[in-house]
Parts: C-alpha cells; structure tokens; sequence
C-alpha cells in the first residue's frame, strides 16, 4: 500500500501538506519475528504498514498476550510514547516480513505546528487510534470467544490464513485449544 493512500486513508491531505509529511518519511524493511517497538522504552517513532502483518502484546505472568494485530495500510506506535514521551508498555514485533513507513513523533509534531492541515490530520490519526483501541477492549469484554472469532472470520477472513494459531488464539482472548475446539465446531 503506497504512503499517500494510507495517509489519505485517515484523512485527506492537500498535495502540498502530504508533500511536507513525505519529506519526513523514511521507508524501511524489518525481517519476520522483528521487535521494533519495545515496552519499556520511549519510541521515537510512529510507523504506516506499507505491507506485512505486525502484533503488538504484553507480557504477563511470562506470556505474551497479543491485543492488536496490524496489517496493511494500518498505523503502529506506542501510544503512550506518542502522547506523553514516556516509555511505552506494549511491543509491537512483525509476524512476516514487513515494510514500513517510518516517521519520527517529533517531526510529526512539528509539521503540526507548521501546517493546519497535518494538524486536522493528527487529529483524525488519534481519534482513529482510540476508536481502534475500543474496538478491541469492548469485545473482549462483552462477547463471547466463539462469537469474536465468527465476527474475524467475517471481516477478515484472510488475516486468519496469516496468523499462527498461538496469536490468533491470544489475540482472541482464548488458548489455543479452545479455539481449536471452536474452529472444529464451525
């Protein structure tokens, strides 16, 4: 997926405004089973998924809890750096071989005060951020496992084919032999 779509995609740019923001944008390529956001550090950086699949999780309890999956054309960052330049609590590592678009939070912020169109733009990006982080809390919340997976399947068929079950399953709020026992029921 090409920069200016997944820009345009959260909000619509003029060419010239899209033309700063590229300028600050640096393309780059990170292996299958990369960490490129670590918790406990301050990242510098938001990226744009170009192509690939990444996963953000915690460690509790010595697991890995997986709560986000990204893929094309979606955004991947440590909120918590983002907004208050402290390190962050979550990892974000890639599942298959991934390019991003990298762009440091410090010229972003920047260009927010240079352009009122990034500005309006930033804005869009973080109310799409917390609508992205509802729709995955309250599910988890309310639903049951059977009934969040039928809903994946519905939506997102092929991101199914591309995760490993241990995600999937994570990512789901399930062990992977409850959702082997789901998979077999359907």
């Amino acid at each position: 997926m090409e920069l200016e779509t997944i820009i345009n995609n959260i909000h619509a740019l003029p060419k010239e405004s899209f033309a700063m923001l590229a300028a600050e944008v640096e393309e780059v390529t990170i292996d299958k089973n990369i960490e490129f956001i670590r918790s406990g550090h301050v990242e510098p950086y938001i990226y744009l998924i170009k192509s690939g699949i990444v996963r953000g999780y915690v460690r509790s309890d010595n697991k890995e809890i997986t709560f986000w999956i990204g893929r094309e054309g979606e955004v991947a960052l440590s909120l918590e750096s983002y907004i208050n330049l402290k390190p962050g609590y979550e990892s974000i590592v890639t599942i298959e071989p991934s390019v991003l678009f990298r762009i440091s939070s410090a010229s972003l912020l920047a260009l927010y005060e240079k352009d009122v169109h990034l500005s309006n733009w930033g804005r869009k990006f973080a109310e799409k951020e917390i609508l992205r982080t509802e729709k995955c809390l309250i599910p988890q919340l309310f639903t049951t496992g059977k009934f969040r997976y039928l809903e994946l399947l519905k939506t997102d068929p092929e991101l199914l084919n591309r995760i490993p079950l241990e995600y999937l399953a994570s990512y789901l709020g399930l062990t992977p032999v409850s959702l082997s026992r789901i998979r077999a029921s359907i």
